[in-house]
């Protein structure tokens, strides 16, 4: 598989530094840091390093904020990246989640939001409120871009049936299919070879090639 051009190299950077963190690739993610270029890491990469959480968890995002410090942090923080006490609320921003929330899922939606409300009101609750509310849809970083992120960890993760929603998802934001491709070749890098092949087709079904 090669990935190539079809990414830019800062959106690269990003979706290898989401994937180091969900795998717990503490090497790798050293090696970006050590060999990001000059003016990174910037907005891009915080934005990348808090979303990371909703795909590897809150240990891992602690432990990657460790390594990135030790190896020279990730930039100054700026004030508009501070969301304020009603915004940074347990609801989030339910009108800015939502808006996302159905811009990825479109029809579907209705159908997910009652699969998790079955499964457990609260779950539903921190999807729309925390990971739609106020993690994804934060300014910062683009739609398409969170997106070809989500892409590459669920690729790294085996998690087919979320790697078919967010590739569709990327698509609807407007990712190209070829960097969404991209995205999930190198989350499957690594992966036994029938377990790559199953979530690239995946991939390649949902992404619009």
């Amino acid at each position: 598989m090669s990935h190539g051009p079809r990414l830019s190299p800062e959106t690269e950077r990003l979706v290898r530094l989401t994937i180091h963190i969900c795998r717990g690739d503490w090497h790798g993610l050293r090696m970006l840091r050590r060999e990001a270029p000059e003016g990174e890491p910037n907005r891009a990469w915080r934005e990348a390093l808090l979303q990371s959480h909703l795909f590897a968890g809150i240990p891992r995002m602690v432990e990657a904020c460790a390594v990135l410090l030790a190896e020279g942090g990730l930039g100054s923080v700026t004030a508009d990246e501070i969301e304020d006490q009603a915004q940074a609320s347990p609801l989030g921003q339910p009108k800015r989640g939502q808006a996302l929330f159905d811009s990825i899922y479109e029809d579907t939606g209705p159908a997910v939001v009652e699969a998790l409300e079955k499964a457990h009101p609260e779950i539903l609750n921190v999807t729309l409120s925390h990971a739609y509310g106020r993690i994804l849809s934060r300014p910062g970083l683009d739609g398409a871009t969170r997106e070809l992120l989500a892409v590459g960890a669920l690729a790294a993760g085996n998690q087919r049936r979320q790697l078919a929603s967010h590739t569709r998802g990327a698509q609807r934001l407007g990712a190209k299919p070829e960097a969404i491709l991209a995205a999930a070749e190198l989350g499957v890098s690594g992966l036994p070879e029938a377990e790559a092949e199953t979530l690239m087709a995946t991939a390649k079904k949902y992404s619009g090639a």
